[in-house]
């Protein structure tokens, strides 16, 4: 079956994503907050509707990909949303990192309405919803979830069912715990050894090389060292998560105590204005506590 596809959400992550699904033959319908952005998806061949309603209204699978809780309610539950466009069958993916609980809340009420929903967060960055090489964690019914697989194939490499309504987002969330402790592992080495008088391209080399690799030194430990702190995904972002993961691990009365000073770190680095740049920019936090700056 050749689904028609509506997609809300049409950021950093959102836009290349739905031009890879028109490389796939998918037709689309789009909405964003923002009209303008809507355009070059336009362009491309998608068309482009009025509110998240509309979308629902001319879709067979309608994805979301927005920024937290709220904004997912929002087009989804709100006036002039998904909901209110819905027809029994429509499958509502939702591929932005949210609350699990909040997740589980909208999808009971779609299913009122005879409506399926997925949650199906992403990791991978810009650089994995340009070349559709997305790692795709899903939760909700499987059977929904087999019939959707072509639909995340033209989005992602590794897609992986997590379980019932939920499951992906909880595993987005422990996604979220070792990418930000780990950016503070890099971090750290890096103003060490910069401190310490070492040539950091060298130093990357040698730890590149060698067991302390990882995806944040590899990709992000090259633009820390060049000062380069334009977004693939948003420091500001990256601290929703890990509010999330906290709220959720309050719930689970378990303690995450490097997670909460990750939190604190990331508040740091806002507070001086880097919410919109990269995560790597958790660099400037390093460098005010420590009254020392990397050469640039």
């Amino acid at each position: 079956m050749e689904y028609k596809i509506g997609f809300i959400g049409l950021g950093i992550m959102g836009k290349p994503m739905s031009k890879n699904l028109i490389k796939s033959g998918y037709h689309l319908t789009v909405w964003n907050r923002t009209a303008s952005k809507m355009k070059e998806l336009v362009d491309l061949g998608a068309k482009p509707a009025s509110s998240p309603k509309e979308v629902a209204e001319k879709s067979d699978i309608v994805i979301t990909m927005v920024t937290d809780s709220p904004d997912v309610e929002k087009v989804v539950l709100g006036p002039s949303g998904i909901i209110e466009g819905s027809m029994e069958g429509l499958i509502v993916i939702d591929m932005s990192t949210i609350s699990p609980e909040i997740t589980r809340r909208i999808a009971k009420k779609l299913e009122e309405k005879g409506v399926e929903m997925l949650d199906a967060p992403v990791t991978g960055g810009d650089v994995g919803a340009i070349n559709a090489t997305l790692s795709i964690m899903v939760g909700g019914k499987r059977e929904v979830f087999e019939k959707c697989l072509p639909v995340f194939q033209a989005m992602g490499k590794k897609i992986t069912y997590m379980g019932e309504h939920g499951m992906g987002q909880t595993t987005k969330l422990c996604n979220q715990v070792m990418v930000a402790l780990n950016l503070q592992a890099v971090c750290e080495g890096l103003i060490l050894g910069a401190k310490a008088g070492l040539d950091l391209n060298k130093l990357l080399e040698v730890v590149t090389a060698g067991a302390a690799n990882s995806w944040a030194l590899s990709n992000l430990g090259p633009k820390i060292i060049k000062g380069d702190l334009e977004p693939g995904f948003k420091l500001g972002m990256l601290q929703k998560d890990l509010r999330i993961v906290l709220s959720t691990a309050e719930e689970l009365d378990l303690p995450l105590p490097v997670t909460a000073l990750m939190h604190q770190m990331l508040r740091i680095a806002q507070a001086d204005g880097y919410s919109e740049k990269g995560t790597q920019a958790m660099i400037k936090a390093m460098e005010k506590l420590s009254n020392y700056r990397i050469n640039y």
